[in-house]
């Protein structure tokens, strides 16, 4: 991983975290916002352009590709780059709830 996708996308913002989360099975952008807001009992709606923006640029840096579209829609899956950065910032998460219970 080379220290320009390092230092975009760790720390990851929520939207980008969720994105990768839910494209570990193929899914298009409509389908992750409706599976983030249910994860997330409603706390996380994330708009159309936010969506697609950050669809479009996960593709560019190579997180995500494209897989085939269906019925006019982008189907997308996580690629290796993006399983190794989602990795890293689940780490990241799991030591600051670690850190966080050490000191209640």
């Amino acid at each position: 991983m080379d220290a320009h996708i390092r230092k975009v996308y760790v720390p990851m913002t929520e939207t980008g975290f969720y994105i990768l989360l839910c494209l570990r099975e193929e899914a298009h952008g409509y389908n992750i916002i409706r599976k983030v807001e249910a994860l997330t009992e409603g706390e996380i709606r994330i708009s159309p352009g936010t969506m697609y923006g950050s669809l479009s640029k996960m593709e560019k840096d190579g997180l995500i590709c494209f897989v085939r579209e269906v019925e006019k829609r982008k189907i997308y899956r996580i690629t290796e780059l993006g399983r190794a950065v989602l990795e890293l910032e689940m780490q990241r998460i799991e030591r600051l709830y670690r850190n966080m219970m050490e000191v209640r």
